[in-house]
């Protein structure tokens, strides 16, 4: 791949933090996009990061791809089943 691509994991921090790394991202490493991954609950924060970063900052950036997936999760102590967690990725691009 001749891109640089970054990922940026999102889980329980304000939508803002996300928007820094975001922006960090693209500027620090001239990268032409990055990926956003979330689970469960982080969903709706990594939407909220990708939305107000193109909506508020990086008005040229481009929702390029959107991933949607199911991972299974090893059981918690006192389970015996595995759980299905809920996945996202968000790919944002700019020109």
């Amino acid at each position: 791949m001749s891109e640089k691509s970054k990922i940026v994991f999102v889980g329980n921090k304000m939508p803002m933090d996300y928007v820094l790394a975001i922006i960090t991202g693209l500027s620090a490493n001239d990268a032409k996009e990055i990926t956003l991954k979330a689970r469960g609950k982080a969903i709706t924060t990594a939407v909220d990061a990708a939305e107000i970063t193109r909506n508020r900052f990086l008005k040229e950036l481009k929702v390029s791809k959107i991933g949607i997936g199911t991972e299974e999760m090893p059981a918690r102590e006192g389970e015996t089943k595995t759980r299905m967690v809920s996945i996202i990725e968000i790919t944002l691009t700019r020109p």
